[in-house]
């Protein structure tokens, strides 16, 4: 008996001891699902932090007045000549529909590091040419500057591709953001070449070769593992809304540092201290992805036990796209009931507004009414786009607006040198480039305010060109210290709107499916604006290069004075005026067709709700 009692404790010990081990944890599947929508979570938002660093040090072109007077005289052009490799550059945006191209054929990461190898070569020669290494004739270094350009325009769509996939709600909110990010690269090349040597201008063109491809590398693991994009509820599209907003306030931070202190640094030890506090403001949005995996673990263990009543901050809350396909299938029954315009292309309704009273109709209702857009988000191929009266009113502003901006900034250099202010070019290219990154990010505003007060976002347009007339005017006007900065602060802030919002505009005007295909036909104005802005000032320029003082620098000529750029600027201005005229008619013309989106979209809610 006592052997088998023996045996029996033996064996209840053995119990106690293996209930008291610690057991590996089970998982529910829905605990599974949880953590795996975590981990997609935070991996997207790690893109989006990816796609942030390579935006602000892609924007190269930026920089160009930084080492265009030392290019001018190593190679001993004149004006004229140095103004086509600036149109070199821009012309690199004709050519982004072979990005679109190499994505059909090629992985994204590959077409990331195809474009930083185009800078890389493309800069990086012409370094060697700025210092004396080679020599090459003035048609291979324009070669070189098209090709440094062309990267810039790859950079850009692989960054709209990462945006568009993975923040398909909130694609707006994800381009603006990212875009406005490339209006930094001037400040930061600025304060890196300060922390190097400040006294060499022609750093600028190393650092533009090498910076993107360390990026592109810094980037490859994010971009790998991009997670499967599963639709969103209205309640996480609010989520991601508002993660977005203090994502614009920590890149408001970003610009206001830079403003400060891009040009400040009075030594190295200052310049390396203030460069590592913006790498500091760049990488602290990699917090965002712990954030968002913290919070979804804190709602599924602590949250579920208490009631939390909601936020009446509504920011966005459908997608966009869902929503053109709502408007467009209301317009379609309501076209059936009451019989629609039908033409040729009946297939693309294109139908324009007919007057209702005809006699008491004037030259300007008719000039509203041709052709007008009815509807947002109509799919427009380009066969159809070029013939659109729209497309074109679209065209001319951003022809008249934008791109003078652009053009603007790649003269900085010689602007700041004829009005006595060479010693500030890389103060004037530091607020010119956070004045462009401001205007960026306030292209955001219309997705932001929309629930408290709606205005179609061609009305921004317009607003947004305002500045630029009026800056032109003041430089022609006063052509002072002053005056410069503040002219080239209102410059940046204009055209900096206007590149952020073109994609959101051109998305809603003439469909998001064909936004790649007519974005790209739209930003062939850049290269036309760049040499027909470009040659007309460069022409101004050596005109006046013999009224006033003049310099010689080996070959090449050096104006000095007010009058090197008075014609240009007053010219500038009043093509500035056009573009404002253009877009107010754009914005007279689609207001109608915004205001039946936005109650198409309230009608869409409320029949959610209910």
């Amino acid at each position: 008996m006592r052997p088998r009692k023996e045996l029996d404790r033996k064996h209840q010990i053995f119990n106690l001891k293996s209930n008291l081990r610690p057991r590996p944890k089970q998982y529910s599947i829905s605990d599974l699902l949880l953590r795996f929508v975590m981990a997609g979570q935070s991996r997207k938002w790690m893109i989006l932090v990816a796609t942030i660093w390579i935006q602000a040090f892609t924007g190269t072109n930026f920089d160009f007045s930084a080492y265009s007077t030392e290019m001018k005289r190593v190679l001993g052009i004149s004006q004229v000549q140095l103004n086509y490799l600036a149109v070199a550059s821009d012309m690199g945006k004709a050519f982004g529909w072979s990005s679109g191209l190499a994505l059909t054929y090629f992985p994204l990461w590959v077409v990331l590091f195809m474009a930083a190898f185009m800078g890389l070569f493309g800069y990086g020669i012409q370094w060697l040419v700025i210092r004396n290494v080679i020599s090459l004739p003035y048609m291979l270094v324009f070669c070189l500057c098209l090709l440094a350009g062309c990267s810039i325009c790859w950079f850009n769509t692989v960054c709209f591709v990462l945006c568009i996939k993975n923040f398909p709600a909130n694609r707006a909110l994800a381009l603006s953001l990212t875009v406005s990010y490339n209006g930094v690269s001037a400040a930061l090349y600025g304060l890196a070449g300060d922390a190097i040597n400040a006294s060499s201008s022609s750093l600028y063109l190393l650092l533009n070769s090498l910076v993107p491809l360390i990026i592109s590398i810094a980037a490859l693991v994010p971009i790998l593992r991009q997670p499967p994009v599963d639709p969103l509820s209205p309640e996480a599209v609010r989520s991601d809304s508002i993660m977005f907003l203090l994502l614009n306030v920590l890149a408001v931070l970003t610009g206001v540092y830079l403003l400060i202190f891009g040009s400040n640094a009075t030594d190295s030890t200052t310049a390396r201290l203030l460069f590592g506090g913006a790498i500091f403001l760049l990488v602290f949005p990699l917090c965002v992805p712990g954030v968002v995996y913290a919070r979804h673990w804190f709602h599924h263990t602590v949250h579920s036990s208490f009631q939390l009543g909601g936020s009446g901050f509504i920011l966005v809350d459908d997608d966009d796209l869902e929503l053109h396909k709502r408007l467009l299938s209301r317009e379609a029954s309501f076209n059936d009931r009451n019989g629609s315009l039908s033409d040729d292309a009946s297939e693309y309704k294109m139908g324009s507004q007919k007057c209702i009273d005809e006699d008491s109709a004037r030259c300007c209702e008719k000039m509203i009414g041709k052709d007008q857009l009815v509807i947002l988000g109509e799919e427009h191929p380009a066969q159809v786009l070029v013939r659109r009266w729209d497309f074109w009113l679209y065209y001319v502003a951003y022809f008249c607006g934008g791109t003078i901006g652009l053009v603007y900034s790649n003269n900085l250099g010689q602007i700041a040198q004829s009005l006595g202010e060479s010693s500030n070019t890389a103060l004037l290219l530091t607020l010119y480039s956070s004045f462009s990154f401001f205007g960026r990010l306030l292209s955001a505003a219309p997705d932001y305010v929309r629930a408290k007060m709606y205005f179609a976002r061609t009305g921004w347009l317009a607003i947004a060109l305002l500045p630029t007339p009026i800056a032109f005017f003041l430089l022609a006007g006063l052509g002072n210290s002053m005056a410069l900065r503040a002219g080239t602060a209102l410059i940046g802030l204009s055209s900096g709107f206007i590149f952020a919002a073109a994609v959101s505009v051109t998305s809603e005007l003439f469909g998001p499916n064909s936004v790649g295909v007519n974005h790209n036909i739209l930003i062939t104005n850049i290269p036309i604006g760049s040499l027909v802005y470009g040659v007309l000032a460069a022409i101004v320029y050596d005109a006046n290069a013999g009224k006033g003082l003049k310099l010689s620098f080996a070959d090449s000529v050096v104006c000095m004075g007010r009058q090197c750029y008075f014609l240009t600027f007053v010219w500038w201005g009043c093509l500035s005026i056009l573009g404002l005229a253009s877009s107010l008619l754009l914005f007279l013309r689609t207001k109608h067709a915004y205001d039946a989106f936005e109650r198409n979209r309230a009608l869409a809610e409320a029949s959610q709700e209910s």
